[in-house]
C-alpha cells in the first residue's frame, strides 16, 4: 500500500489529507491543530499576531513550527500509517515571507529529535514575525515598484504590485531594517520554508507561490533581476530557486522517525494554498473554475493561454499541472456576510432560506473590512437602497448578490465562458448561494465532497510528481461532485441587468473607477 500525505497550512492552523490512490475510501483527514485553541501561548486566535493598525498582519513562525511537531505527534499517536507514507507534498498560505540567517541550512541538516523545530530553528530567523496574505502596510513600497516599472510588472510577473504580495514586503522589511535584512541569508515562502524543514535542506519555490511575488518573471519562469535588484539590495541572490511544481525537492529528513515515518521519504516541493486548492478540488484543465467561499472569497480557474488583467486586481500564478491559472481575491468573503448575519440577527438556518429573486433589485458595495477587488484600503460599506428600513432578508440577498455580481464583473478579463464552477469553502454549504452563483454566471455550480480542497492538492500533487498517477485518474477518484445547481435561463436578463447596475455603483465610488495605484 502507497500512501500520500498532503500538508495544508493555513490563516488558522495546519491540517493534514493522506491519501491512498487504490482505494480512496481508505484514506484518513481530520487530523489538524488550531493557532488558537491548541497553540494559546503565541496570542494569535485569528492566526496573526494582534497589532493596533489593522494593516499590519503578522504570524510567527515559531508557532508554525509547534504546530507541525503537534501535528505529526497526532497523527502518531492516532495510529496513523506514517511508516506507508511513500510520498509528501505542502500548500501554505500564499505571500507570507520567512527571513533567515546564513546559518539556516547547517542547522535543518542536523535537526536534533530530543528538540522541537521551534526551538532548533527560531534561532535562524533574522525576522521574527513573518508578514501573511492579510496584510496591507505596503502601499507606498507598491507605488515605488509601480513608478519603477509601470505596466511592466503587472505584464510580466502576473500582477500589479500588490499590498500583500512577497515583493513589497521585502522592500519594506529592507528599507525599515536594515540591519536585520543585511543578517539575511536566504528569503523563502512559507511554502518552501517548510518543504526545507520537511527535506532538512533549502528548497526550492514552485512557479504556483513564487508567482505571488511580484518577482517571477512569467514570460521566463525565472526571477526578473532588475525588478528584484530593485525591490532590495542583493535580493536576487536571497530567493531560492523557482521550479516547476512536479519538482522533487528531496527526501524526508531523519528528524521525523520520532513520528513513524520514513526518513528519506520523497518530497515534492510545496505550493501556494490557492494552486493547491486548483488541484485539489478537480480543476487544474481550463473550462472549470472554482470559487472559494471562505473568510476572504477567491475565484480561480486554470487558463489556456497566459494573459493578465489589464485592470490589475486579477492575477497569474502557476498551475501545478502545468500552464498558469488566474485568481481573483475578494476579502469581503465570509467576513462579510457573517457581519450582515449578525447585524439582522439571523441564525445560520435562517440567514440560507433568504430567497435568491426577489422582486427587488438591491445593490450594495459590501465593503465591510478593506477590500482588494477592486482596492478599498478604508472599509465602509456602500448601500444603493435604504438599508437601514429594509427587511434582513432583503439585506441578506442584497449582500449575496451583490457579491456574486463582483465576481462576475470582475472575473470578464479571463474571457472564458465557464460551463461549470466547482464551490468550497465553509459558506459552499449555503443553498441560496450557490443558487445566486449558477443564475448569475449561467453556469452549473458543482458541490464536491473535499472540505480541505488545499491539503488534498497537496496529497494529489504528491501522488502524481511521486507516484506518477496521471491528474484526471486522480480527480475521478477523489474529486467527483456529489450534488449540482443547474442555472434557471429565466434569471439570465435579470442579473445581466443587475450586473450593469452594480459596475455603475461600484465606478461611483470615489477612488474605485480607477485601476490600481500605477
Amino acid at each position: 500500500m502507497a500512501l500520500y500525505l498532503g500538508i495544508d497550512l493555513s490563516t488558522q492552523g495546519v491540517k493534514a489529507e493522506l491519501i491512498d490512490p487504490e482505494n480512496p475510501a481508505a484514506g484518513s483527514g481530520g487530523f489538524a491543530v488550531g493557532f488558537g485553541a491548541d497553540l494559546p501561548q503565541y496570542g494569535a486566535p485569528e492566526g496573526f499576531v494582534p497589532d493596533p493598525d489593522p494593516l499590519v498582519r503578522a504570524a510567527d513562525p515559531a508557532m508554525w513550527l509547534d504546530a507541525f511537531d503537534l501535528l505529526f505527534a497526532r497523527m502518531r499517536d492516532a495510529g496513523a500509517p506514517l511508516g506507508e507514507v511513500a510520498g509528501i507534498s505542502g500548500s501554505a498560505q500564499q505571500h507570507a515571507t520567512v527571513c533567515l540567517r546564513e546559518c539556516f541550512p547547517r542547522v535543518l541538516g542536523n535537526l536534533d529529535p530530543g528538540k522541537t523545530l521551534a526551538e532548533q530553528l527560531v534561532p535562524c530567523l533574522s525576522r521574527r514575525f513573518s508578514p501573511i496574505w492579510m496584510d496591507r502596510s505596503t502601499a507606498r513600497e507598491c507605488r515605488e515598484l509601480e513608478a519603477r516599472f509601470g505596466d511592466r510588472l503587472r505584464r510580466e510577473t502576473g500582477s500589479p504590485a500588490v499590498e500583500r504580495f512577497a515583493g513589497p514586503q521585502i522592500r519594506k522589511f529592507a528599507k525599515e531594517a536594515p540591519e536585520a535584512y543585511r543578517d539575511t541569508a536566504a528569503i523563502h515562502l512559507a511554502s518552501s520554508f517548510f518543504c526545507s524543514v520537511l527535506c532538512g535542506a533549502p528548497s526550492p519555490v514552485d512557479y504556483g507561490d513564487g508567482a505571488g511575488m511580484n518577482l517571477l518573471n512569467l514570460r521566463t519562469l525565472v526571477w526578473d533581476g532588475e525588478i528584484a535588484a530593485f525591490t532590495a539590495l542583493g535580493l536576487p541572490g536571497r530567493l531560492p530557486r523557482a521550479v516547476p511544481s512536479a519538482t522533487i525537492a528531496g527526501g524526508l529528513s531523519g528528524y521525523f522517525e520520532k513520528y513513524g515515518f520514513r526518513a528519506g521519504t520523497p518530497v515534492a516541493v510545496w505550493s501556494g494554498d490557492n494552486p493547491g486548492s486548483l488541484i485539489g478540488v478537480g480543476a487544474g484543465e481550463p473550462g472549470i473554475a472554482v470559487v472559494s467561499l471562505g473568510t476572504s472569497d477567491t475565484f480561480f480557474a486554470a487558463m489556456r493561454s497566459f494573459h493578465t488583467d489589464p485592470d490589475g486586481y486579477g492575477h497569474v500564478f502557476g498551475d501545478p499541472a502545468g500552464g498558469f491559472m488566474s485568481l481573483i481575491c475578494f476579502s469581503n468573503g465570509s467576513l462579510a456576510r457573517e457581519a450582515v448575519r449578525k447585524e439582522c440577527g439571523l441564525s445560520y438556518e435562517a440567514f440560507d432560506r433568504v430567497t435568491p429573486v426577489p422582486e427587488s433589485e438591491h445593490l450594495l458595495l459590501p465593503y465591510f473590512v478593506p477590500e482588494s477587488t477592486p482596492l478599498v484600503l478604508e472599509p465602509g460599506a456602500e448601500y444603493g437602497f435604504d438599508w437601514a428600513s429594509a427587511p434582513a432578508e432583503e439585506r441578506v440577498r442584497a449582500l449575496l448578490e451583490s457579491q456574486i455580481l463582483s465576481m462576475r464583473l470582475h472575473s470578464a478579463w479571463q474571457n472564458e465562458a465557464f460551463r461549470r464552477i466547482r464551490v468550497t469553502g465553509g459558506a459552499s454549504k449555503s443553498a441560496a448561494l450557490r443558487r445566486i452563483i449558477a443564475d448569475v454566471f449561467q453556469s452549473e455550480v458543482e458541490t464536491i465532497a473535499v472540505s480541505n480542497s488545499a491539503g488534498l492538492g497537496a496529497a494529489l500533487r504528491a501522488a502524481n510528481a511521486i507516484g506518477g498517477i496521471p491528474f484526471d485518474m486522480l480527480y475521478g477518484r477523489f474529486c467527483a461532485p456529489v450534488s449540482v445547481t443547474r442555472p434557471d435561463p429565466a434569471r439570465k436578463a435579470r442579473y445581466d441587468r443587475m450586473l450593469e447596475a452594480y459596475r455603475q455603483l461600484e465606478a461611483g465610488r470615489s477612488g474605485t473607477a480607477a485601476a490600481r495605484l500605477r
